[in-house]
């Protein structure tokens, strides 16, 4: 019943708690039936800041979403979806009565719908009243939807199951074949001749509907398939009172395929500790930054120092002047034994080391969110195996199978970082080797000093972007500095995507084949 009304009413008040308040970042495909809304706080400078994943599965024989806590989006076969939508915040997620739907609200009139409707199971995107945009488009009579005659008003009284000719089906619709079962079991196991009683079987509805509105989700076996329900049925395998960790959870099961879970679980317990410590490092440096910046400038406080000298006494250890930048007092310290200027001065100063103090935590956040990706990357290959043979092969290529710690390409490399983008430098051949074939993906750019020794240097690709000139021309100075030709005023650096560089067989550590390849010529630059 993970599409039923009556857990949807759950899940819809635990995502009002977790979505209200974010912005809708980005939303996009991967899958022919799937589609991934990013929700976040903000935007970090390669990332999203607390974000909240929303992936929804919406295939004619299972539709289900689910929360992850990180998703990695393909390099490829990846299509972005509702762009409109982008950077508006959600202020509320929406319940729509007696029906298997609920939408995000968003700002500017838009609400995205999650229509699960079993086969015909849909997300829609409504501004106002009516549709402009559907994920599936195959299903054309969603285009005639309106959002306010989502909301079915049904009577479900006792008049109302009178009139029914006391079948419960038809006053309650929103049941569904969970819930029908369980009260079958309920009504036979009353004693006749009160089976029959009408009244008997209403106050069993009643006592359902309770149960229905308490937070106690089961995952079930029950006729041999995982369940998600609200009352017990079938084989209680799990319980939980989160409605987002019971969706999660029967997700999860109802993918999982025999012994290939508990591989699965050992592989990623060892990434995850990884994971956490690396996400721990980024939240503290984040909370950093947000402080610097969330704080009164030193170089504003020259500013605000340079502007009112004549203002400042002799000898002052505190001075209260005009902020011109908040058009407030603002209460500056100052050092008694310096003249105002002098003063000012000493805050220039710290605005320079504030200002390094702000790059060198950026470069690092860059570094570890380069890092960070990697992990995932392990995590989501690993999660995406349905074959035992191919996850154990996999597992063996990367040093996963056992405990031993699992190296970053910033410990196995030389790097750095420029503009956002995280640049990785071989050491040696057989380090060069590692970096191409193993570190470095198709739409990496890569490059290699012309016709010397030298290393090789990879420029990780960011999603959706290009790599911009100035970033090419600083991997290029890298490269020449890194080879033999570090001492010669101009060196040519070949310059090329990686998935035209080629490793046949045979050749030397280090050496590789270039289908394609581009030259500049660059003044030898290092780090």
């Amino acid at each position: 019943m993970h599409q039923n009304y009556h857990f949807l009413r759950h899940l819809t008040e635990a995502l009002r708690q977790e979505a209200t308040g974010l912005k809708f970042m980005e939303c996009f495909s991967q899958e022919k039936d799937e589609l991934v809304i990013i929700l976040a706080h903000a935007r970090g400078k390669n990332n999203y800041y607390r974000p909240f994943f929303i992936r929804a599965t919406l295939r004619p024989d299972f539709a289900c979403l689910n929360f992850p806590e990180d998703f990695n989006r393909a390099r490829q076969n990846s299509a972005d979806l509702f762009e409109n939508l982008y950077d508006l915040a959600v202020i509320d997620v929406r319940q729509f009565k007696n029906e298997r739907a609920f939408g995000l609200v968003l700002e500017n009139n838009y609400t995205v719908v999650f229509k699960l409707f079993g086969n015909r199971s849909n997300a829609v995107v409504f501004q106002g009243d009516d549709v402009i945009d559907l994920f599936h488009n195959r299903l054309v009579s969603d285009n005639n939807l309106h959002l306010s005659e989502l909301d079915r008003e049904i009577d479900q009284t006792w008049e109302a199951y009178q009139a029914a000719n006391y079948d419960h089906r038809k006053v309650f619709p929103t049941f569904g074949k969970e819930i029908n079962a369980y009260l079958a079991e309920q009504f036979d196991a009353i004693p006749a001749p009160s089976g029959y009683s009408p009244e008997q079987r209403w106050q069993i509805i009643q006592e359902t509907l309770n149960f229905l509105s308490r937070p106690a989700f089961k995952i079930s076996l029950w006729h041999h398939q995982p369940t998600l329900t609200l009352v017990a049925l079938g084989e209680v395998m799990r319980e939980h009172t989160s409605a987002i960790a019971a969706v999660n959870d029967f997700y999860t099961t109802y993918n999982r395929v025999g012994v290939i879970a508990k591989e699965k679980g050992d592989a990623l317990k060892i990434l995850q500790k990884r994971i956490q410590r690396t996400e721990h490092y980024l939240e503290e440096a984040f909370q950093k930054l947000l402080g610097i910046d969330g704080e009164v400038k030193n170089e504003e406080i020259g500013h605000i120092l340079m502007a009112n000298l004549h203002q400042i006494p002799e000898r002052a250890e505190r001075v209260t002047l005009f902020d011109f930048y908040r058009n407030q007092d603002i209460e500056i310290k100052l050092k008694p034994d310096l003249t105002p200027q002098r003063n000012a001065e000493t805050y220039y100063r710290k605005s320079k080391n504030e200002r390094i103090e702000i790059e060198k935590l950026q470069e690092n956040i860059a570094l570890r969110e380069g890092e960070l990706e990697e992990l995932k990357n392990h995590v989501s290959t690993i999660e995406e195996f349905e074959s035992l043979k191919l996850l154990r092969k996999y597992l063996k290529a990367n040093n996963l199978l056992s405990d031993a710690p699992i190296l970053s390409p910033t410990q196995l490399f030389k790097h750095t970082e420029f503009e956002g983008y995280v640049i990785l430098i071989g050491k040696n051949a057989k380090n060069n080797d590692l970096l191409t074939k193993k570190y470095a993906y198709k739409e990496d750019l890569w490059l290699h000093a012309r016709d010397v020794a030298g290393s090789h240097v990879v420029v990780k690709y960011k999603a959706g972007k290009k790599f911009p000139n100035s970033v090419i021309e600083r991997a290029a100075q890298i490269a020449a500095w890194y080879s033999k030709r570090r001492n010669e005023t101009l060196c040519p650096v070949i310059v090329t995507p990686k998935k035209y560089v080629r490793k046949p067989k045979g050749l030397p550590e280090g050496e590789v084949i270039l289908d394609k390849e581009e030259v500049v010529m660059i003044e030898p630059k290092g780090m």
